[in-house]
């Protein structure tokens, strides 16, 4: 059906299945192209467990011709900033990180949207295609104090009450204003299917666009960089790193990710073309990214 068209369209499986090997019998060039690669939604952020998901996904999809294709979150579980938000355990099941609500735990959203900056860095440098989940780009967190009331999940309801469900990570965008609706539906139309926080008029995209440090001009900047730096690099060249680090190159260019507690000298010989937090030179902090290039001659 594909090859019907001109141009030719692409397939892309939602396949959640046990492991990469499994994920590759979906794929061929004359079946499906592509499946999204979930492993980042289940892993914390740990270097280790992040190198762990990136040789995995690269050597399952490789193994029968096809792009690994990235995403950092979707439609069935928490927003990736909330998922950082919390403990980072290195031993949770699958079944947990899909559903895991956290609900007894407070959320630090100040940190879940730092690591979640970092991860977009890391994501897009990565070989293959990446897919940024509506609001990503907007560092909207899960809302978890829906009312029982106004909950749309079928799940809510088929579990007794007792799965809050995915209402959590659907809730519509803010586009613009200071109050609900925040342009996603005319002034005095009736409510969003779900409704939106009040303090999100400090994420809408008009506000956003006028924060030149804001994760949605990150993502601009990243993007607009990505076809320089890293489409068409080449495979993945680990760098030799401390615990908690994360360094590879692509190309002439090289990514970097602290996910640790200290800050980390960065390579010589290299300038910082982005990074996930202003200010960074030579020295990469706690829970950030950064992109190198080879540094300008004078």
């Amino acid at each position: 059906m594909a090859d019907r068209y001109e141009p030719q369209r692409i397939f892309i499986a939602e396949a959640w299945v046990p492991g990469n090997e499994r994920l590759a019998r979906y794929l061929r060039p004359d079946e499906l192209h592509t499946a999204f690669q979930f492993d980042f939604l289940r892993a914390p952020w740990r270097a280790a467990k992040l190198r762990e998901v990136i040789d995995d996904a690269i050597a399952g999809a490789a193994s029968v011709g096809a792009p690994p294709t990235w995403v950092l979150s979707n439609h069935d579980v928490p927003r990736t900033v909330t998922r950082y938000a919390r403990a980072q355990p290195d031993g949770m099941v699958e079944s947990e990180w899909e559903r895991a609500r956290w609900s007894e735990e407070s959320a630090d959203h100040a940190l879940g949207r730092r690591r979640a900056r970092a991860c977009a860095l890391l994501q897009l440098s990565l070989p293959g295609t990446a897919y940024v989940y509506q609001g990503e780009e907007l560092g909207l967190e899960e809302v978890e104090d829906l009312p029982a009331e106004v909950r749309q999940d079928p799940t809510w309801l088929q579990s007794g009450c007792t799965d809050v469900g995915r209402d959590g990570c659907r809730i519509p965008l803010p586009w613009s204003g200071s109050q609900a609706p925040y342009g996603f539906s005319p002034p005095g139309s009736a409510g969003t299917w779900l409704p939106q926080p009040e303090h999100w008029g400090a994420h809408t995209v008009a506000a956003q666009e006028r924060d030149r440090e804001s994760i949605l001009n990150l993502y601009r900047a990243a993007l607009g960089l990505r076809p320089r730096l890293w489409v068409g690099a080449g495979e993945v060249r680990w760098l030799a790193s401390s615990e908690g680090v994360l360094g590879f190159a692509r190309g002439e260019a090289q990514c970097w990710v602290n996910t640790g507690a200290s800050e980390v000298e960065l390579p010589e010989g290299t300038e910082v073309a982005l990074a996930s937090e202003p200010g960074v030179e030579r020295v990469l902090p706690p829970d950030a990214a950064v992109w190198l290039v080879a540094r300008s001659l004078p």
